[in-house]
């Protein structure tokens, strides 16, 4: 068990609530973080307004935890006692990827908590002598101890990208910590045999960025022009989001962790089997290679324009053998979901909650 060491983010840039919500979230429902240890009660039942995404810009002042391997920064809405929800970000991506997601849960009396996974942000190693792992894994059992540090017995858990591969393998491997699960793209535990097999040409094309990252230059590029490299990757995935350049900038500052890089890299270079993993998630590595299945209650989502590599719904809707349902969110949307359309994502949220 980590232990419990909270402190408010000064980051100025960050401290003002949940910017301006639509008229019918009542400033009295957005209630931020109170005690970690109050037991959860029902959430309300959802009425959730349909805001216009990018009305929220910035969370309430950010936390800092000790949990496991590291000290994480994380925001945190709703009633202390609400059911917990765990919002999980992903690659080029951060935190406020649930900045409008994060009220509308809140006025619905969950306890959403956002996490900055390692390389990101404010969260930071404990110990330098800690091996820099991107291995899927090791992020996961960051995400059970940040639950274990604020006394979290059971949440749900929604992500994408980076963050819905973490919630899948922590529904798989650890199904009595996952109330249910959110997850955009379907199914994405994977192994390192299953990265070596080769794709059809079109289709290794949209994985360019993995074999850039494979070379020593695709290192030394990314670390130099990553804040570029991210916007490309956002443009791309997601072709017909018009984001402007401060929601973009939010995000990148993200990016300037100390680990970010390192993180990064091993983690798609881990994925090809060009570098080993760390030793300690072995055993768990082992499981995820052999395909496991989740009994959770789950919602998986797809944005209509995804320019991201993706799988096809109807290739992993059998991995889920327990109450399921999918839905395609259209209008446009492309990889980064919860932040292009925030009331279907939430709404998702709750209703797998319910199930």
């Amino acid at each position: 068990m980590a232990t419990i060491k909270i402190s408010e983010d000064i980051n100025l840039q960050r401290r003002r609530l949940f910017g301006t919500v639509a008229t019918s979230i009542a400033a009295a429902q957005l209630i931020l973080s109170g005690s970690a240890h109050a037991q959860p009660s029902k959430a309300k039942p959802a009425h959730l307004p349909n805001i216009k995404p990018g009305t929220n810009t910035s969370f309430g002042p950010l936390k800092q935890i000790d949990a496991g391997l590291l000290n994480i920064g994380y925001a945190e809405a709703g009633p202390a006692d609400g059911p917990a929800v765990i919002l999980l970000h992903g690659w080029p991506y951060d935190i406020h990827s649930y900045v409008d997601v994060a009220p509308l849960l809140a006025a619905a009396g969950y306890r959403a908590i956002v996490p900055y996974l390692r390389g990101y942000g404010t969260t930071r190693f404990l110990s330098n002598e800690t091996v820099r792992s991107g291995q899927p894994s090791a992020v996961a059992v960051d995400i059970i101890a940040l639950m274990d540090a604020l006394k979290i017995e059971k949440a749900t858990l929604a992500g994408f990208d980076w963050g819905a591969r973490t919630a899948n393998i922590i529904a798989a491997l650890w199904p009595e910590r996952c109330k249910a699960m959110v997850s955009v793209s379907g199914y994405l535990i994977g192994s390192q045999e299953s990265g070596k097999m080769p794709l059809p040409p079109r289709a290794e094309l949209q994985w360019w960025y993995q074999f850039y990252f494979a070379t020593e230059r695709g290192r030394a590029g990314y670390d130099k022009y990553r804040h570029d490299f991210a916007k490309l990757i956002w443009q791309l995935a997601s072709p017909k989001w018009e984001f402007d350049d401060a929601t973009f900038d939010r995000s990148a500052a993200s990016f300037d962790n100390a680990d970010h890089v390192a993180i990064v890299i091993h983690n798609y270079r881990w994925r090809l089997g060009l570098a080993e993993g760390d030793a300690k998630y072995h055993d768990l590595d082992k499981r995820l290679a052999e395909g496991p299945g989740i009994t959770v209650p789950t919602i998986t989502l797809e944005g209509d324009a995804n320019g991201a590599p993706h799988p096809d719904p109807n290739s992993y809707a059998r991995k889920f053998s327990g109450k399921y349902a999918h839905r395609t969110i259209e209008g446009g949307i492309g990889h980064n979901l919860p932040q292009e359309a925030p009331h279907a994502f939430a709404e998702a949220v709750i209703e797998v909650d319910r199930y």
